[in-house]
């Protein structure tokens, strides 16, 4: 496990359009979530620690927030060398944890490179418009949800919702390296 932290895209940024096979057996686009007033792109995967941590939390804001705000996971780890991000896997995975937003395999790599993603969990806020509010972690305990005292993710998404910028510099997300393939 490869400690990395996001990069991340300069705010104002649009949204790279994607178009990606869901574990749900649907295809799903950034047109897809069209409806929603903002839209949270995460990459994450199913073996590393950190992305695991996260799941729990995602569900509970793709449940809070929803519908006025959409939320779609995309795993873009090379499956070759690492068979448990294999979409078989994804479904698996999707099915235990009791994803409540779409599950999406980049095989190519190309939408994580688009997106400029790094670690997993790489949390991405679009606003309505579908430009870069928000890029970094989701709170400051990644390891023990009942420690959490600062909710950076939903403060961001609470700002977005009510009409004000984000007021406070992103912390970078933290995670294990996204599993580039080689070349």
């Amino acid at each position: 496990m490869a400690l990395t932290h996001s990069k991340g895209m300069p705010a104002g940024t649009k949204a790279p359009a994607f178009s990606l096979p869901g574990t749900d057996g649907s295809v799903h686009s950034l047109d897809s979530f069209a409806d929603a007033e903002a839209l949270l792109v995460v990459f994450t995967c199913n073996h590393c620690p950190y992305a695991r941590a996260s799941e729990g939390r995602l569900v509970a804001i793709a449940r809070d927030y929803a519908p006025r705000v959409a939320v779609v996971a995309i795993n873009p780890n090379d499956a070759v060398a690492y068979p448990d991000d294999a979409m078989e896997a994804m479904v698996a995975r999707a099915e235990s944890a009791r994803f409540n937003f779409p599950y999406l395999r980049d095989d190519s790599q190309a939408v994580a490179r688009a997106y400029d993603a790094a670690c997993t969990p790489d949390p991405f806020l679009f606003d309505r418009d579908r430009r870069l509010v928000y890029h970094g972690r989701i709170d400051d305990n990644w390891k023990d949800q009942a420690a959490v005292t600062r909710q950076d993710l939903r403060r961001a998404i609470d700002a977005v919702l009510e009409g004000r910028p984000v007021g406070f510099e992103p912390v970078p997300s933290m995670g294990c390296s996204i599993k580039w393939r080689a070349g």
